[in-house]
């Protein structure tokens, strides 16, 4: 079978499905953002992500020390999406002999820069070679009170679905810098294609210096987007907001493959359904000029285009009035019975079924 028949969610589920679990201490195994491990009363949370080069990233257009800030920051998420605080984190990395001393340098300036926002430690990890592009595999360890841990399968009808943040400006500002790749890697082409047919030997050198100067992409009006897709931002303030107004969510998960494929999570792993309402899904001004100008549907990009990491979370109903007030959170929605299937509400009142169509790492691919 291949695998991405199966995609990345069946193939976890195919390979784990009969694992059992031997001990004692071991909470809560794969099914979540992160595993749950009890010792001596406190739940230690562990998650683990691998970012790799020409999936997950291009050095194209993506500098070492953001794509450092980058790596740890999606491991962060995820302790925090468990309503969790991160401690540490071991940081593994897979390179090429195309990399340099000072290459490794920026990368572990931006690892600093993320764990020192949040105070975790660097506690180890491994260095190894590779003969196909960067690999990074990074584990985070955090801790959290036992009433305090927020998994997945904790939503109840009539729950409110709310989201922090705003939708689709990650994935807006990776189409952008595809765009400009694109336009850079189309002029090189064109100039090359010229070297080869010029003989004069003024033309050829004005050719030859028009392809080693800096060629500068057109971001002018939309550092929001750019900003979302390379400085992604863990949002464990939102988690500190939400205890400080006395707040419990019954369901929580971080959005790294868009709104519709979480939302999928927590509905199946709760056993309920959901109401989203299109009217009410927060999109910034820039993410909206941008869909325009690309000629996509901004709720398609809100709904599917991942790597947002806000938190997704439901809550009861009676805090309606908290999370009304909160600054940067937004109700979207509500949780129902699950034979009412999950729906998006058009604008003009219309529902429609809400695919999980964000990104599937296998099938994607």
């Amino acid at each position: 079978m291949d695998i991405s028949k199966l995609g990345e969610f069946g193939l976890i589920d195919h390979l784990t499905k009969d694992i059992k679990i031997n001990n004692e201490s071991t909470k809560k195994s794969v099914g979540d953002d992160c595993a749950v491990i009890r010792y001596d009363g406190t739940e230690t949370l562990v998650t683990t992500d691998m970012l790799m080069e020409g999936v997950h990233f291009d050095l194209t257009y993506v500098d070492l020390k953001h794509l450092g800030y980058k790596s740890a920051m999606v491991n962060l998420s995820d302790v925090f999406a468990m309503g969790g605080t991160p401690r540490q984190i071991t940081v593994s990395i897979a390179l090429s002999k195309r990399f340099q001393v000072e290459d490794l340098e920026d990368f572990y300036e931006g690892l600093r820069m993320a764990c020192d926002k949040w105070g975790v430690d660097i506690i180890g990890g491994d260095t190894t070679s590779s003969m196909t592009g960067l690999a990074i595999s990074i584990t985070c360890i955090g801790e959290a009170k036992k009433e305090d841990i927020i998994y997945r399968n904790g939503a109840k009808e009539t729950d409110l679905v709310c989201v922090s943040g705003d939708l689709g400006a990650a994935y807006m500002g990776l189409q952008l810098l595809e765009r400009e790749k694109m336009v850079y890697y189309n002029q090189v082409k064109d100039i090359q294609e010229k070297i080869k047919k010029t003989t004069d030997a003024k033309q050829l050198e004005a050719l030859k210096q028009r392809l080693n100067e800096a060629w500068q992409p057109d971001f002018a009006g939309k550092e929001y987007l750019i900003q979302r897709q390379l400085q992604t931002e863990a949002r464990g303030d939102i988690l500190i907001k939400l205890r400080e107004a006395g707040i419990n969510p019954t369901s929580m998960i971080d959005i790294s493959d868009g709104l519709s494929s979480e939302m999928h999570h927590i509905c199946k792993q709760s056993d309920k359904g959901c109401r989203i309402f299109e009217k009410f899904l927060p999109i910034d001004y820039q993410t909206a000029i941008m869909a325009e100008e690309l000629n996509m549907n901004v709720t398609t990009c809100a709904l599917n285009g991942g790597e947002d990491y806000e938190l997704l979370f439901t809550c009861p109903i009676g805090d309606n009035d908290k999370l009304q007030a909160m600054e940067g959170v937004k109700v979207i929605g509500h949780i129902t019975k699950p034979e009412l299937g999950l729906k998006l509400v058009s604008r003009d009142g219309n529902e429609f079924d809400m695919l999980a169509q964000g990104w599937n790492h296998m099938g994607n691919s």
